[in-house]
Protein backbone atom coordinates (compact mmCIF):
# COMPACT_ATOMS: atom_id res chain seq x y z
CA UNK A 1 0.00 0.00 0.00
CA UNK A 2 1.42 3.44 -0.87
CA UNK A 3 2.63 5.48 2.07
CA UNK A 4 3.45 9.18 2.32
CA UNK A 5 6.96 9.97 3.58
CA UNK A 6 8.22 12.97 5.56
CA UNK A 7 8.71 15.90 3.15
CA UNK A 8 12.39 16.62 3.80
CA UNK A 9 14.27 19.41 2.02
CA UNK A 10 17.67 19.47 0.37
CA UNK A 11 19.46 19.96 3.72
CA UNK A 12 18.47 16.36 4.59
CA UNK A 13 21.35 15.26 2.32
CA UNK A 14 23.69 16.48 5.11
CA UNK A 15 21.61 15.60 8.19
CA UNK A 16 19.97 12.23 7.43
CA UNK A 17 20.56 9.39 9.89
CA UNK A 18 21.76 7.22 6.99
CA UNK A 19 23.88 8.84 4.29
CA UNK A 20 25.40 6.68 1.58
CA UNK A 21 27.74 8.63 -0.70
CA UNK A 22 29.27 7.22 -3.88
CA UNK A 23 31.46 8.97 -6.45
CA UNK A 24 33.15 8.17 -9.74
CA UNK A 25 34.31 9.90 -12.90
CA UNK A 26 32.98 9.68 -16.42
CA UNK A 27 34.18 11.06 -19.74
CA UNK A 28 31.04 13.03 -20.70
CA UNK A 29 30.99 16.74 -19.77
CA UNK A 30 28.79 17.92 -16.85
CA UNK A 31 26.22 19.61 -19.12
CA UNK A 32 25.49 16.37 -20.99
CA UNK A 33 25.32 14.37 -17.76
CA UNK A 34 22.96 16.91 -16.21
CA UNK A 35 20.63 16.77 -19.21
CA UNK A 36 20.52 12.96 -18.99
CA UNK A 37 19.62 13.16 -15.30
CA UNK A 38 17.17 16.06 -15.30
CA UNK A 39 15.72 16.29 -18.80
CA UNK A 40 15.69 12.71 -20.13
CA UNK A 41 13.85 11.16 -17.19
CA UNK A 42 12.49 8.21 -19.25
CA UNK A 43 16.10 7.49 -20.28
CA UNK A 44 16.93 6.39 -16.73
CA UNK A 45 15.47 2.96 -17.56
CA UNK A 46 18.12 2.56 -20.29
CA UNK A 47 21.15 3.19 -18.09
CA UNK A 48 20.20 2.57 -14.44
CA UNK A 49 19.69 -1.22 -14.16
CA UNK A 50 17.36 -1.03 -11.12
CA UNK A 51 14.94 1.36 -12.89
CA UNK A 52 12.25 -0.22 -15.05
CA UNK A 53 10.46 3.04 -15.86
CA UNK A 54 10.71 6.73 -15.03
CA UNK A 55 8.35 9.47 -16.11
CA UNK A 56 8.43 13.22 -15.53
CA UNK A 57 5.27 14.70 -14.01
CA UNK A 58 3.98 18.22 -13.49
CA UNK A 59 6.19 19.71 -16.20
CA UNK A 60 9.34 18.15 -14.73
CA UNK A 61 8.69 19.25 -11.12
CA UNK A 62 7.97 15.64 -10.12
CA UNK A 63 8.74 12.10 -11.25
CA UNK A 64 7.24 8.64 -11.04
CA UNK A 65 9.85 5.88 -10.84
CA UNK A 66 9.41 2.11 -10.81
CA UNK A 67 12.17 -0.29 -9.80
CA UNK A 68 12.76 -3.98 -10.37
CA UNK A 69 10.86 -5.97 -7.81
CA UNK A 70 7.84 -3.65 -7.89
CA UNK A 71 8.98 -0.74 -5.73
CA UNK A 72 7.36 2.53 -6.80
CA UNK A 73 8.22 6.14 -5.98
CA UNK A 74 6.43 9.42 -6.51
CA UNK A 75 9.11 12.12 -6.20
CA UNK A 76 9.42 15.90 -6.04
CA UNK A 77 12.43 17.55 -7.70
CA UNK A 78 14.18 19.69 -5.07
CA UNK A 79 17.02 21.09 -7.19
CA UNK A 80 17.81 21.23 -10.89
CA UNK A 81 20.76 23.59 -11.10
CA UNK A 82 22.50 22.99 -14.42
CA UNK A 83 25.15 21.63 -14.55
CA UNK A 84 25.99 21.14 -10.85
CA UNK A 85 23.14 19.43 -9.00
CA UNK A 86 19.99 17.41 -9.50
CA UNK A 87 18.11 16.29 -6.39
CA UNK A 88 14.72 14.86 -5.52
CA UNK A 89 12.84 13.47 -2.54
CA UNK A 90 10.46 10.56 -2.35
CA UNK A 91 6.97 11.66 -1.35
CA UNK A 92 5.04 8.39 -1.74
CA UNK A 93 6.29 4.80 -1.94
CA UNK A 94 5.21 1.23 -1.42
CA UNK A 95 8.61 0.32 0.14
CA UNK A 96 8.25 -0.82 3.77
CA UNK A 97 9.98 0.88 6.69
CA UNK A 98 11.02 4.03 4.84
CA UNK A 99 10.36 7.35 6.61
CA UNK A 100 12.22 9.84 4.38
CA UNK A 101 14.48 9.70 1.34
CA UNK A 102 16.34 12.39 -0.60
CA UNK A 103 18.79 11.66 -3.41
CA UNK A 104 21.30 14.18 -4.72
CA UNK A 105 23.43 13.93 -7.87
CA UNK A 106 26.28 16.45 -7.69
CA UNK A 107 28.36 17.05 -10.83
CA UNK A 108 31.76 18.72 -11.13
CA UNK A 109 34.23 19.10 -13.99
CA UNK A 110 37.01 16.50 -13.93
CA UNK A 111 39.46 17.13 -16.76
CA UNK A 112 37.41 16.80 -19.95
CA UNK A 113 34.76 14.78 -18.11
CA UNK A 114 32.65 14.81 -14.97
CA UNK A 115 32.99 13.72 -11.36
CA UNK A 116 29.60 12.32 -10.34
CA UNK A 117 28.67 12.07 -6.66
CA UNK A 118 25.42 10.40 -5.63
CA UNK A 119 24.16 10.85 -2.07
CA UNK A 120 21.39 8.57 -0.85
CA UNK A 121 20.04 10.18 2.35
CA UNK A 122 17.42 8.22 4.25
CA UNK A 123 15.57 7.63 7.49
CA UNK A 124 13.12 5.00 8.57
CA UNK A 125 12.55 2.21 11.03
CA UNK A 126 15.52 0.68 12.83
CA UNK A 127 15.31 -2.39 10.62
CA UNK A 128 15.19 -0.23 7.48
CA UNK A 129 18.31 1.68 8.54
CA UNK A 130 20.24 -1.52 9.28
CA UNK A 131 19.20 -3.10 5.99
CA UNK A 132 20.15 0.05 4.08
CA UNK A 133 23.61 0.12 5.66
CA UNK A 134 24.08 -3.55 4.80
CA UNK A 135 22.98 -2.81 1.23
CA UNK A 136 25.73 -0.19 0.81
CA UNK A 137 28.06 -2.41 -1.29
CA UNK A 138 25.22 -3.38 -3.63
CA UNK A 139 24.04 0.22 -4.01
CA UNK A 140 27.61 1.29 -4.75
CA UNK A 141 27.96 -1.39 -7.40
CA UNK A 142 24.60 -0.41 -8.91
CA UNK A 143 25.70 3.25 -9.00
CA UNK A 144 29.02 2.47 -10.71
CA UNK A 145 27.33 0.20 -13.26
CA UNK A 146 24.69 2.85 -13.98
CA UNK A 147 27.23 5.66 -14.46
CA UNK A 148 29.33 3.45 -16.74
CA UNK A 149 26.26 2.66 -18.87
CA UNK A 150 25.25 6.32 -18.94
CA UNK A 151 28.76 7.35 -19.99
CA UNK A 152 28.73 4.79 -22.84
CA UNK A 153 25.31 6.05 -23.95
CA UNK A 154 26.43 9.68 -23.93
CA UNK A 155 29.62 8.83 -25.86
CA UNK A 156 27.83 6.86 -28.57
Amino acid sequence: MPRRLRPEGLDFVRTAPVRLVFATEMSAPPERVFRALAEDVPGWARWFPAVTSAQPLDGGAAREVRLRGGTRFRETVLAAEEPQVYAYRVDVTNAPGMGALVEEWRLAPAGAGTRVQWTFAADGSGVFRVVLRLARPGLGQSFRKAVTRLDRGLSG
